[in-house]
């Protein structure tokens, strides 16, 4: 999906229900994506379990909203954030949100901001219920998102600079299944010309129309053009310059090898 990266996104947290880990990371995320305009976190900053955030929230100028908890077991924090989102939408300030939550309560939110021509962004672990995946327009797992540039301070003198190529070590990449490599195949088919080939980024596209939490890096790779390099047992790549762009063009090899059997029979 081509997303413009000047569109202007309000970024509302759930402490409750995403680490405070890597928070730097989940903001150059979100950059990819659009400008944060508003950075709100929503969480009862009186108990322990969000202590760690407190460290992290003038780092990144994010703004706390203190919400108290009036019913043991009960997570008042959404309703706060639930509230902000509407506001923020009839301000017409912002061209989309960025909700980042394990939580599927705010399945509904997302559904509602879409319907207003919001472009909705989700992020959060990889035990997000499916619903509220899918209400976005794209879903990012935490897990996933690579750790960025850190100084450790080795002596009071000496400092060493590690900066990660890859997500976090503690990942583990979702295998490749047959359910995967079907997805592809059937977007290609729905894309493909009269020759089978059909432009990558419309792809990638379609892929995400049809699943929001499709990203190459689930499963180990940085772009979907590695991805499917990978598969060259199920697919043919054709890079193409047209004034002075590669272009990548894909193809099932089911195809490719119909035509070449054929190929004798045609009468051209």
């Amino acid at each position: 999906m081509d997303f413009q990266k000047d569109i202007r996104l309000a970024v509302l947290i759930d402490a409750d229900n995403v680490p405070y880990s890597n928070v730097k990371g989940v903001m150059e995320e979100i950059a990819k994506y659009g400008t944060p305009t508003f950075k709100r976190i929503y969480g009862d900053w009186t108990r322990p379990t969000v202590s760690g955030w407190k460290n992290v929230l003038l780092e990144n100028a994010i703004t706390p909203i203190q919400q108290y908890s009036y019913t043991s077991g009960k997570n008042s924090s959404d309703s706060a954030l639930i509230i902000d989102a509407m506001d923020i939408l009839y301000s017409g300030k912002v061209d989309g949100f960025c909700i980042i939550s394990s939580d599927s309560d705010f399945t509904r939110l997302a559904t509602r901001l879409r319907e207003a021509g919001m472009k909705v962004f989700g992020i959060g672990q990889k035990k997000t219920p499916n619903p509220f995946i899918v209400a976005c327009d794209k879903f990012i797992y935490m897990e996933i998102i690579a750790v960025p540039e850190v100084e450790e301070t080795v002596s009071a003198k000496t400092k060493t600079k590690a900066k990660a190529t890859h997500p976090a070590p503690s990942n583990s990449f979702d295998k490749l299944s047959k359910e995967t490599i079907h997805l592809l195949a059937t977007t290609i088919d729905d894309l493909g010309d009269e020759n089978g080939w059909a432009f990558l980024g419309e792809v990638g596209s379609l892929l995400l129309k049809k699943q929001p939490n499709f990203d190459p890096r689930n499963y180990g790779f940085s772009k979907l053009t590695p991805l499917v390099v990978s598969l060259h047992k199920f697919f043919e790549i054709d890079k193409r310059d047209k004034g002075g762009t590669k272009l990548v063009y894909i193809r099932n090899r089911e195809f490719s090898n119909l035509v070449e059997s054929v190929k004798d029979e045609l009468p051209f």
